[in-house]
């Protein structure tokens, strides 16, 4: 965060140079007609011009003059003694650094008093303000969503009990074993029909009833019957 402040700064400075720079004006002192000369009203050009600061005098002049810089009072009185600064060579360039009033003359004596005098009155430059440069928050990391349960599995539908098949007949069911026979005289067995009489059991024959006893084999039945009984009393009684 102190970085990026320091940044807005530096950059708000840059900005004023900037405008500063391109806003100040360099200034041919006496007009482009004129000059630092004793023909030039020097006064009247200089009331018709606004100096801000940044702005810079150029003066042009020959060599039987020079520039002398000097206080208020000196400047009145055309006094060049303790001069604020004395320039000569032609060609001198002087620098509008700051707001407020400033005193120039000719150092060649009786010059000033002749008018080759100059009082420049400089103004603030206006400095465009910049926007506003907005605070810079520290970011916020969003919100973390609560974390979420698991859903429960979908409840399942029981399946209803398999229906019960009825079963299926054996395909290999015998076959009725009974055949009826053929009673018509003129039907015979073809020859090409498998013969069947091998796997039907044998037809059903009902027995004889058994032969009934004659008296006389009563008879002996029981004779044979009473002796044994006689026989078994005589062998307790021996006994």
């Amino acid at each position: 965060m102190a970085a990026a402040a320091l940044r807005a700064l530096a950059l708000l400075a840059t900005a004023t140079l900037l405008i500063q720079s391109a806003r100040s004006a360099s200034f041919k002192v006496g007009g482009s007609t004129g000059g630092w000369d004793l023909n030039t009203n020097l006064n009247g050009w200089a009331s018709a011009q606004t100096f801000t600061s940044g702005d810079t005098l150029t003066f042009n002049y020959d060599s039987m003059h020079s520039v002398v810089e000097v206080t208020k009072p000196n400047y009145d009185a055309c006094q060049i003694n303790n001069p604020i600064g004395t320039f000569t060579g032609g060609n001198t360039v002087i620098t509008l650094k700051s707001p407020g009033k400033r005193y120039f003359t000719c150092g060649t004596a009786g010059h000033c008093s002749s008018g080759m005098k100059l009082e420049i009155d400089t103004v603030a430059a206006a400095v465009a303000t910049p926007p506003p440069v907005a605070p810079v928050t520290p970011s916020t990391p969003p919100p973390t969503p609560p974390p979420q349960r698991p859903k429960p599995p979908p409840a399942k539908t029981p399946s209803p009990p398999p229906k019960a098949q009825s079963p299926k007949p054996h395909a290999h069911s015998p076959k009725s074993s009974s055949v009826a026979p053929s009673t018509s005289p003129s039907s015979s067995p073809s020859p090409l029909a498998p013969a069947s009489s091998s796997l039907a059991p044998p037809p059903f024959v009902a027995a004889a009833p058994a032969p009934q006893p004659s008296a006389a084999d009563n008879v002996g039945r029981k004779a044979k019957v009473a002796l044994g009984f006689g026989l078994v009393v005589f062998m307790l009684f021996d006994f």
